[in-house]
């Protein structure tokens, strides 16, 4: 008997691990679409905008506000995986034109776009599509009319690349895609045509012609279910309210849907495979807000779902729930996979390093590679919510004030996040975070420090005043629950083995906590929920001797195990069941590559868990799990 697939459309809540399992499903879909979000960004109101805006697709109500592009823009196109939306090219009016970059946004959070990567051709009025692993934007104009089709891949920061050849150049089209396949119908050479073309994501090449739009028009908007695209609205040449369709696993011409609540062109399409939403336009005198929606499955009249925050046109819409991402996709992580990363560092004499190694936690071997921060650095500090990691301050040999972030489930680059209040390195090293706050300590710019600063992890920006600690002090260490923050060790020019805390969730100045073993610098410290762990660190000589706490009740450190030998200038970091050791040096200037593991519930000695890919010392680390994200 033919196992019966679940479907967006018709499941709801959780997956158990059993559900997948045990029934062998290797198809399906997610039940996600009750969170889908459409967002539309950027526009002319009649000034070029920046703004990006979102709804819940699955319900109705106006647009909330999400960020901001990385400048004014209108005519630009997006697409998006699950959990990345980018958009492309666009006109910019204000003497740079047109704007020959891609930007991207993390879909689930809100905060502003950061670069990407750039064109392959300088491009705006175009239109793009996708599935969950390329977006291909295609058509145009430059301000010559181009049939160049380019793509990117979403997990990883980069450049256009060249995909092939629509069948005629032209601009003003619009595009939207199953798994499969990408379509573009529409659009101007010099006069208005109604072409569709399509083609497969799987390879490069020229698009083949699929059938024909019920009449030649531009301007007008797409969105799409796993089967079926719907184009709606644009001009020809007046400004019409027609929605139409095609089945896109075939070829031939479309069929009539219904209408839209207004006749309009240029205006931001998204969809969550359920509903398609159509937002924005212009109807030939002014521009619009109104936001509408249709049931994609059943054909039929447009029905008005809110408003956006102004009337606009020339908008880009994208969602994380369209008809490419039909696939099966049950990413089951209650609250994160394990994934760890280790950024930057540095090895004595060799320059700084900006790489990011990655590992699982869970599992053992070698580190592999992630992607690169935006410049080489070391002795800063690191942080991380279950989907984001962040590294902060540091030298490059010069200090930085800089923060960085990148998505932890994926690979690729890091990207701008905000800054610190001031340049600043020789941090405190370690993560302490809840799951939406993450706390930056001590360091030296060039004085000493006490101040405690924080990032809201979700939302792009500087540090914000926490408090302070009982002295200025560096080279300290720092890790937490997802209540507390715990700050140990480090120095004033004097070794130093006070512990002290702070409520993550409130700001002000710490508490004495206890003791170290003994006093210590140039240790690392990390978390189960439950308990810290400090480990190594320099006396001034390398220690090899692991210290633990309760982190909800205040006392003195205790022995709990050592390192395989003693060292300083490691990096630590855990998930729930499991703390680790990375690299580090043994005194002085013996870089190693060692990553060691204990068990955080029990007490004893390190384990050998495998390489990184380089020798250093002094790099921040992040993870998906760690203590501060468990409940």
């Amino acid at each position: 008997m033919a196992t019966s697939y679940p479907r967006r459309d018709s499941a709801s809540g959780l997956w158990r691990l059993s559900d997948i399992t045990s029934n062998k499903l290797t198809e399906g879909t997610w039940p996600s679409s009750a969170s889908t979000r459409g967002l539309s960004a950027g526009g002319n109101t009649p000034s070029k905008l920046e703004e990006i805006e979102y709804v819940t697709i699955a319900s109705t109500g106006n647009a909330t506000d999400f960020g901001d592009l990385t400048t004014i823009l209108g005519y630009q196109a997006g697409a998006a995986s699950r959990t990345r939306g980018l958009y492309g090219g666009g006109y910019d009016g204000t003497g740079t034109e047109i704007h020959d970059k891609y930007e991207y946004i993390t879909i689930s959070t809100t905060g502003n776009a950061a670069h990407f990567g750039t064109l392959d051709v300088t491009n705006q009025y175009w239109a793009s599509c996708g599935n969950d692993t390329r977006g291909v934007w295609g058509g145009g104009y430059t301000p010559s009319k181009v049939n160049s089709m380019e793509f990117v891949q979403f997990a990883t920061l980069g450049n256009g690349t060249d995909f092939g050849d629509l069948t005629s150049a032209r601009y003003g089209n619009a595009s939207a895609s199953s798994s499969t396949r990408g379509l573009w119908g529409g659009g101007v050479t010099p006069g208005k045509v109604n072409i569709i073309d399509f083609i497969e994501f799987s390879s490069t090449g020229d698009a083949v012609d699929f059938g024909d739009l019920s009449a030649a028009k531009t301007g007008c908007a797409a969105n799409s279910s796993a089967t079926k695209l719907i184009f709606a609205g644009g001009q020809t040449p007046t400004k019409i309210n027609v929605i139409e369709y095609i089945t896109m696993a075939s070829h031939g011409d479309v069929v009539d849907f219904g209408n839209l609540t207004a006749a309009k062109q240029a205006f931001a399409g998204m969809s969550s495979g359920l509903r398609g939403v159509f937002a924005g336009g212009h109807p030939g005198n002014g521009n619009l807000n109104t936001i509408d929606y249709v049931n994609i499955a059943t054909s039929g009249d447009a029905v008005d779902f809110g408003d956006l925050g102004a009337t606009k046109n020339a908008n880009a819409g994208l969602s994380n729930g369209h008809g490419g991402l039909e696939v099966f996709d049950p990413r089951p992580l209650p609250v994160g996979s394990g994934r760890a990363i280790h950024m930057g560092g540095m090895e004595y004499p060799a320059p700084f390093k900006s790489n990011i190694d990655y590992i699982s936690i869970p599992t053992t071997g070698n580190a592999s590679d992630f992607g690169d921060l935006t410049q080489n650095m070391a002795r800063g500090s690191g942080t991380s919510s279950a989907t984001r990691g962040f590294c902060a301050g540091g030298d490059v040999p010069s200090k930085l004030d800089s923060i960085e972030s990148v998505e932890l489930q994926s690979l690729g680059n890091a990207a701008d996040f905000g800054n610190l209040a001031a340049t600043t390195t020789n941090m405190f090293s370690g993560v302490t975070a809840s799951t939406t706050r993450g706390i930056f300590a001590g360091g030296m710019t060039p004085t000493k420090l006490n101040v405690l600063q924080y990032i809201t992890m979700a939302t792009a920006g500087n540090t914000t005043d926490f408090g302070d600690m009982s002295a200025a002090k560096y080279h300290g260490s720092n890790c937490g629950s997802n209540t507390r923050g715990i700050v140990g060790g480090g120095t004033t020019g004097s070794l130093l083995n006070v512990i002290e805390y702070v409520t993550i969730a409130s700001t002000g100045d710490t508490t004495d906590f206890g003791d170290l073993t003994a006093a210590k610098s140039y240790l690392p410290a990390t978390s189960s929920g439950t308990r810290g762990l400090f480990l190594g660190g320099s006396t001034p000589s390398g220690t090899d001797v692991i210290d633990y706490i309760t982190i909800a009740s205040a006392g003195d450190a205790q022995d709990f195990g050592d390192l395989s030998a003693g060292r300083a200038g490691n990096s630590a970091i855990s998930n729930s069941i499991r703390g680790l050791s990375m690299a580090g040096y043994q005194p002085w200037n013996t870089e190693l590559n060692i990553i060691e593991y204990v068990t955080i519930a029990s007490t004893g000695n390190m384990t050998d868990f495998g390489d990184m890919t380089s020798n250093s010392y002094r790099g921040n680390t992040a993870s998906d799990s760690h203590g501060g994200l468990q409940a």
